[in-house]
Formats: structure tokens, C-alpha cells, sequence
């Protein structure tokens, strides 16, 4: 086993060890624990420490760190939009039989966190696991026009021949979203497919996440502007609904 395979596993062991304990640990338990040099413990506790998996309470004693407090509350934050969301994402199918999705931003870009089918066999298509440059995108769209994640520089992945492929043709289609309030995506992702995308926006007023549908550009295309106009307003319903929900916390 290499230095770096065994350092990796021991502090793992130490981690699971205080992730694992009813009550914060001591470092002479840890110790006493995993039967490692003082200074071995030593050194990886404050590796670890470093990088916000543990942290000392104000014995000195350890317990799990900022880090994991961030991802419980980022996954709780998602699991009560996805909860909230529901209704409109199954009234939006309703209304229009085609695929709707859910995305929050994510290190990558977009990240699709829950989806109705489309109720036609023509559209039904499960965007869960499928990677779309968000340029392509009406999700990725409304997050790059309100600035949830960053836009790229330089030239674009043209994946058909409607792709925007410069960064001034994307910023200029952007205006657009933030002027109409929603985004379209008219084969520009694959020929054949057209998306729109509305923002979803937080209590504080930013945009946390998006609401789109999409289907065949023979379905979709002519309808746009009213499709538009219903994904703004069920996404809005959404919005004052988290609202709601957090003033009443």
C-alpha cells in the first residue's frame, strides 16, 4: 500500500470514528481508538480540521465539521423545493403533456433534481442522467441570465447548426430572458427539440432554481409565447410558496 493510499485510509478511519460517536471525541480517544502514533492522530486530525471535516468544539473536542453542516443544509434546502415544487411540476404536465423538469445550479452547471414525463411517446425522454451544455439550454438559460452560475468565455459548443456560438450571441439572448422573463431553446440542442425555462426565485429575492418544459419543435414551436407566459406564472406560484413556507418557520 502506498503512503498516500494508507494516509487516505487512516484518516478516513479517524473520521468515521467522530462522525460515528453520540458525543464529541477527545484527541486521546482517537488515539486509543485507532491505535496510530500521537503524531500520525495528530497530523491528520489537523488535516482534517483544515479542510472543515472535523472541527474542536470549546473543550477541545472533536466532531464533525462546517462541511457537513453544508451539505445537510444544501440537501434539506433541495429536498424542500423538490417537496414545494411538485404540484406545479404535475399541473404544468397536465396542461401541456410534455416533459417538465426542476434544476438548481450545481459545480458542473445544471443539475436536474425532478422531473414529470412527458405524456406523449414522441417527448418522453428522462433528462435526469443526460449532460446539456447550459448555452443549449432553457434551464441552463435562466441560470446563466440571472447569474447563478457563471457564463463561459470564448467560443461555444455548437451542437447543431441554431447554437449560439459566441459569447455576444449568448449575452444578447440573455437580455432577451431577463426582458420576457423566460427562455427558449429552439433546436439548439439537438435538432427536432425545443425547451423553455422560467427562474424560480429565493425569500431573498434571487433566482435558486428553474422551471422548463420541453418536447418536439413540431409541438412546441408555434406556442412559445404562451408557454412562456405559463411557466412564469406557475414558477412565480412556486416562489411565493417557498416564501410562505420559510415565514412560517
Amino acid at each position: 500500500m502506498s503512503n498516500g493510499t494508507q494516509s487516505i485510509d487512516r484518516a478516513a478511519e479517524i473520521l468515521s470514528l467522530i462522525i460515528k460517536a453520540d458525543e464529541p471525541v477527545s484527541y486521546t480517544e482517537v488515539v486509543e481508538a485507532t491505535e496510530l502514533a500521537r503524531s500520525t492522530v495528530s497530523r491528520l486530525l489537523s488535516a482534517l480540521e483544515r479542510n472543515g471535516l472535523v472541527e474542536r468544539n470549546q473543550e477541545g473536542l472533536y466532531r464533525g465539521g462546517s462541511l457537513f453542516a453544508t451539505y445537510a443544509s444544501r440537501f434539506d434546502r433541495v429536498e424542500t423545493l423538490v417537496t414545494a415544487a411538485d404540484p406545479i411540476l404535475q399541473r404544468l404536465s397536465e396542461e401541456t403533456g410534455e416533459t417538465v423538469n426542476l434544476a438548481v445550479p450545481g459545480a458542473a452547471g445544471v443539475v436536474q433534481v425532478a422531473q414529470v414525463d412527458s405524456t406523449y411517446v414522441l417527448g418522453a425522454t428522462n433528462w435526469v442522467d443526460v449532460e446539456v451544455p447550459p448555452h443549449c439550454s432553457a434551464l441552463g438559460k435562466v441560470m446563466f441570465a440571472f447569474d447563478v452560475i457563471s457564463i463561459p468565455s470564448g467560443r461555444l459548443e455548437r451542437r447543431t447548426p441554431h447554437t449560439l456560438g459566441s459569447r455576444k450571441e449568448l449575452m444578447e439572448n440573455l437580455a432577451e430572458v431577463r426582458a420576457r422573463g423566460y427562455s427558449i431553446v429552439h433546436e439548439e440542442f439537438e435538432e427536432g427539440l425545443d425547451a423553455l425555462a422560467a427562474p424560480v426565485y429565493g425569500v431573498d429575492g434571487t433566482v435558486i432554481a428553474a422551471v422548463g418544459i420541453s418536447g418536439p419543435t413540431v409541438r412546441i414551436a408555434e406556442n412559445h409565447e404562451s408557454l412562456g407566459q405559463l411557466l412564469v406564472a406557475e414558477a412565480g406560484l412556486l416562489s411565493r410558496s417557498l416564501k410562505r413556507k420559510v415565514n412560517h418557520l
